[in-house]
C-alpha cells in the first residue's frame, strides 16, 4: 500500500466532499485521515489516503482530473520515517493579539525543537474592553528532554499578557 498525503482547495459548495470520496473509492483508496475547514467562502482540507501500489498512478490522475470541477488538489507522498521520543502535548494559549504573534510562538517552538502537529487559532473580542484576543490550541511533539515548565516559561517570556496552559494529550 501506498500512502499519500492530499491538499485540497475548493469553492465551498455541498457535495465537494462527497465528489472526492468518490475519487478516491472508485481508485481502490482508502480515505485515513483529514482535518477539513471553510473559511471566507473556500474549502481546504488535508487528508491522508491509501491505495494499492498498482492504482497509485490511476487515483492520482483521477485526483488532478477534478480540476475540471474548481477542486485543486496538491499530491505528497506519506512518510513512514520515525520521529524522535517525544510526548504529546496539548497547548491552550490567550493573549493581546497583535501582528507576528504567530511568527514568535512558532520561532520559540522550533529553537525549543518542539514539533507543530496541528493548530488552530482565533480572534475574539475580549469581554469587557472590546480589544481583540488571540487564541491558539495546538498540538506539539515536545521532545522527552524538555521539561514542560521550561517550555511554558519561554512561551510566556513572549508577552506579559500571554497565558499558555500545556498539559499531557491522553
Amino acid at each position: 500500500m501506498d500512502h499519500l498525503v492530499l491538499t485540497i482547495i475548493a469553492a465551498d459548495k455541498p457535495g465537494l466532499v462527497e465528489r472526492i470520496a468518490q475519487t478516491i473509492a472508485a481508485q481502490g483508496g482508502n480515505w485515513l485521515d483529514s482535518r477539513m475547514a471553510h473559511m471566507a467562502g473556500e474549502f481546504a482540507g488535508i487528508l491522508r489516503v491509501s491505495v494499492p501500489a498498482d492504482n497509485r498512478q490511476a487515483l492520482v490522475g483521477a485526483l488532478e482530473d477534478l480540476s475540471t470541477h474548481g477542486i485543486r488538489v496538491l499530491v505528497g507522498e506519506g512518510s513512514t520515517a520515525q520521529a524522535p521520543a517525544s510526548k504529546p502535548i496539548v497547548m491552550t494559549l490567550v493573549g493581546n493579539d497583535r501582528a507576528g504573534i504567530v511568527r514568535e510562538i512558532t520561532a520559540l517552538l522550533s529553537r525549543q525543537g518542539v514539533n507543530l502537529e496541528s493548530l488552530s487559532t482565533g480572534v475574539t473580542p475580549a469581554p469587557m474592553s472590546g480589544d481583540l484576543l488571540f487564541n491558539a490550541e495546538a498540538l506539539l511533539q515536545v521532545p522527552s528532554s524538555l521539561p514542560l515548565e521550561t517550555l511554558q516559561a519561554s512561551l510566556e517570556t513572549l508577552a506579559d499578557d500571554l497565558m499558555v496552559e500545556l498539559h499531557h494529550e491522553e
